[in-house]
C-alpha cells in the first residue's frame, strides 16, 4: 500500500501538479486505506501554521487554524511544529495542550490527535496529523504510513518552494527586489482590478541617471536606483510598484481618482528629493512623473500608453515634476510621430532641400549672405516650411540626418556660387539642441566642407537662445566652444524670446546677435521695444558683436534700425526664403561687390 501511495504522489509531483492538489490526494488516499481517521497537513513559516489540505475536515475548522501561532500549548500541530517532534494526544478533552482548542475539535467528534513535523534541510516546514474518534494513539502500521507521508510532503513542499522561487526570480528585479517588467506586463494583460475596479497609472523616470553613471560610476548609479526604488515603494505603499528598466518605474493605483493621483505623485516627488549617499557620493535624486487615469471602456494597456505620453511630455517640458495625461498631449504626440514619419520618408526620397533668405546691408540693400532654411517638398511638389515638421527634429536620428543633409546642400551651393564668381560671403545654418548634445559636430561639418572644397569662413552656425542658454548641459557649451575654436562663427538666433539676459553674452560668447522679429515689429516712437533695441545695439557695438535684425517687412522699420546704428537685416521687405535658383539670381543682381 505504501509503495503504491508513493508511486501515485511522486508521479503527481513529477507532472508538476499544484501542491494543494498533491497533498489533498495524499490525505484522501491515506483516509481510504486507514478507516476511522481524518488526515490534515499544515504548512509552517517558522512562527505560524497555515492549512494546506484536510479533505474530511469541515472548512470552518481549517479556517480557524489559519495563521495559528506555534507554541508549547498550541494543540497537537502547533506544539509539534514548536518542539520539532511528534506530539500524541490521546484525550483532547483533558490534555492541557488542547485547552484553548478543544472547543473546535470536540463538537466534531474528535477525541485524539497525533501530529508529526514535516522537515527539510532547513528545519520544520509543516505538520502531518491524524485525528481519531476514539481515545488512542497510532498503530505500528499507521506510524510506517505517516513516515512515508511526511517524506512525500517534504518532497512536494520543497519542489513547490523551488517553483515559487523560480517564478519570483523571473518576476522580480534583481537590483531593487521590486516586481519587474515581465510581471508588470502580465498585470497589464490580466487587466489589473478588472473593469469593475478602475485603476490609474504613474510612470516615474530618474532624472540624469546617465550623468550619474558617467560622472560617479555605475556602482553609484545602481545605488541611486535602489534608493529611488525604496522611496517610491514607501511613498506609494497603497499601490503596486514595478521597476520597468533602467531608472523607470510604474505604480499601479487601483480605484484612483484625479486628485488622489496627483497627491500620490506629489508625495513621491517630495519623498525622492532628500540627498542620498550613493557609493561614496552625495546625490540629490530627482524623478519626472507622467500619469493617466482609466476612463470608461479604457483598459490598462490604454492607460499605459497615455501615461507614456504624459511622461514623454514631462521629460521635455517639466523635468522633475508631474504631468497628467490629457487628450491634448495625445494630439501633440500624434503630430510628432506623423512629422517623424514624413521627414524620414522625405529623406529617403531626397525631398528635403535648402531655401535661402538674404541678409542685406540696410544702407545699400546689398546681399552679404543668406540664412539657409530647411524646406520639404510633398510628393505632389508643394513646399512645406520647417515649422510644420519641427517636432521631428527632437528625434536624435532625424535631427542628425537633417543637419547632414542641410550642410551638404549648403556646401555644394556655396561652391557653385564661388565657382561662378558670385559674391557670396556667408550662409547661416540652424542647429538644434540634439545636434549639439550628440558631440563631434565640428568634425562632421569640417569634413563635409573640406570634401566639397569650401572654406569654413563662409559658414555661420545659428543657435536659438533657448537651445544655447536653456539647456543645462555642459556638452552644448563645450561643443559651441569647440566650433568657435576652429574658426567658425556662431550667431545667437531669436535673441530676446528666451532668456534675454545680457550677462549670458559674457558667459556664452557668440559672434553675432539676431534680434527677433517681435522687437522689429515694435520699432515705433514711445514703445519700450525701441528703447531695448537701441540699448542692445550699443552693448553689441562695445562688445564687438555684429547685429542682424530679423523680420523687417516695412521700409520704415529699416530706416529706424539704420538710425539706431543697426547695419544688417533680413525679412520680407527684401525677400522671403527662396530656392537656390532664385537665390542665385538675387546674388547676381544684389550681391555686395
Amino acid at each position: 500500500m505504501i509503495l503504491e501511495l508513493q508511486n501515485t504522489i511522486l508521479e503527481m509531483i513529477a507532472r508538476g501538479e499544484p501542491l494543494a492538489i498533491i497533498v489533498e490526494q495524499l490525505c484522501s488516499n491515506v483516509e481510504a486505506v486507514i478507516p476511522g481517521i481524518s488526515a490534515s497537513v499544515l504548512t509552517y513559516d517558522g512562527s505560524h501554521l497555515h492549512p494546506l489540505a484536510a479533505p474530511s475536515l469541515p472548512s470552518h475548522y481549517s479556517a480557524a487554524l489559519e495563521d495559528l501561532e506555534a507554541g508549547a500549548f498550541a494543540g497537537s500541530c502547533g506544539t509539534a511544529a514548536y518542539r520539532g517532534e511528534p506530539v500524541i494526544v490521546t484525550d483532547i478533552e483533558t490534555d492541557p495542550l488542547w485547552e484553548n482548542f478543544k472547543h473546535l475539535a470536540l463538537p466534531l467528534g474528535f477525541k485524539a490527535c497525533w501530529s508529526t513535523p514535516i522537515r527539510n534541510a532547513a528545519g520544520v516546514i509543516g505538520t502531518f496529523a491524524f485525528y481519531y474518534r476514539e481515545h488512542r494513539g497510532p498503530s505500528v502500521r499507521e506510524q510506517k504510513t505517516v513516515e512515508a507521508c511526511v517524506h512525500l510532503c517534504s518532497i512536494a513542499i520543497d519542489r513547490n518552494e523551488r517553483v515559487l522561487e523560480r517564478e519570483r526570480l523571473i518576476h522580480a528585479d534583481a537590483l531593487t527586489g521590486l516586481p519587474n517588467r515581465v510581471r508588470f506586463n502580465q498585470f497589464v494583460e490580466e487587466g489589473a482590478g478588472g473593469p469593475s475596479q478602475p485603476c490609474a497609472l504613474l510612470l516615474a523616470d530618474i532624472d540624469n541617471l546617465k550623468s550619474a553613471n558617467d560622472i560617479f560610476g555605475h556602482a553609484a548609479g545602481d545605488a541611486l536606483i535602489k534608493v529611488v526604488a525604496e522611496r517610491i515603494a514607501a511613498a506609494a505603499a497603497r499601490g503596486r510598484t514595478f521597476r520597468l528598466s533602467g531608472g523607470e518605474f510604474a505604480i499601479i493605483v487601483e480605484g484612483g481618482a484625479a486628485g488622489h493621483l496627483k497627491a500620490l505623485a506629489d508625495a513621491i516627488l517630495s519623498a525622492i528629493t532628500a540627498p542620498s549617499w550613493c557609493d561614496g557620493h552625495v546625490i540629490h535624486p530627482s524623478v519626472t512623473i507622467g500619469g493617466a487615469l482609466a476612463k470608461a471602456g479604457n483598459d490598462l494597456e490604454g492607460v499605459r500608453r497615455q501615461a507614456d505620453v504624459a511622461l514623454y511630455h514631462a521629460k521635455e517640458r517639466s523635468r522633475g515634476q508631474y504631468v497628467q495625461y490629457t487628450p491634448e498631449l495625445g494630439t501633440v504626440q500624434t503630430k510628432r510621430f506623423r512629422a517623424i514619419r514624413d521627414v524620414r520618408l522625405a529623406l529617403a526620397e531626397d525631398r528635403l532641400d535648402a531655401f535661402y533668405q538674404p541678409i542685406v546691408r540696410l544702407d545699400t540693400g546689398h546681399i552679404v549672405g543668406f540664412e539657409a532654411l530647411c524646406r520639404m517638398r510633398s510628393p505632389s511638389g508643394e513646399i512645406i516650411a520647417a515649422a510644420n515638421f519641427h517636432e521631428a527634429t527632437k528625434d536624435a536620428h532625424i535631427a542628425a540626418d537633417l543637419t547632414y543633409q542641410m550642410l551638404l546642400r549648403v556646401a555644394h551651393d556655396i561652391r557653385g556660387w564661388l565657382d561662378n564668381g558670385l559674391p557670396v560671403q556667408h550662409v547661416g545654418v540652424n542647429l538644434s539642441a540634439v545636434d549639439l548634445q550628440a558631440g563631434g559636430l565640428h568634425q562632421r561639418l569640417t569634413g563635409i566642407f573640406a570634401r566639397v572644397g569650401v572654406p569654413l569662413h563662409h559658414l555661420i552656425l545659428e543657435v536659438t537662445e533657448s537651445v544655447y542658454l536653456g539647456q543645462r548641459d555642459h556638452r552644448i557649451a563645450a561643443e559651441i566652444d569647440a566650433l568657435r575654436q576652429v574658426g567658425l562663427r556662431v550667431a545667437l538666433d531669436d535673441f530676446g524670446t528666451g532668456y534675454a539676459s545680457l550677462t549670458h553674452l559674457l558667459t556664452f560668447p557668440v559672434d553675432i546677435i539676431k534680434i527677433d522679429k517681435s522687437f522689429t515689429d515694435r520699432l515705433v516712437p514711445g514703445d519700450a521695444g525701441l528703447i531695448i533695441v537701441e540699448g542692445l545695439l550699443g552693448i553689441a557695438n562695445n562688445l564687438g558683436l555684429r547685429v542682424v535684425a530679423e523680420g523687417i517687412e516695412a521700409q520704415s522699420q529699416a530706416d529706424r534700425l539704420l538710425q539706431l546704428g543697426c547695419k544688417l537685416g533680413q525679412g520680407y521687405l527684401y525677400s522671403p526664403a527662396v530656392d537656390r535658383s532664385a537665390a542665385t539670381k538675387l546674388l547676381q543682381k544684389h550681391g555686395q561687390p
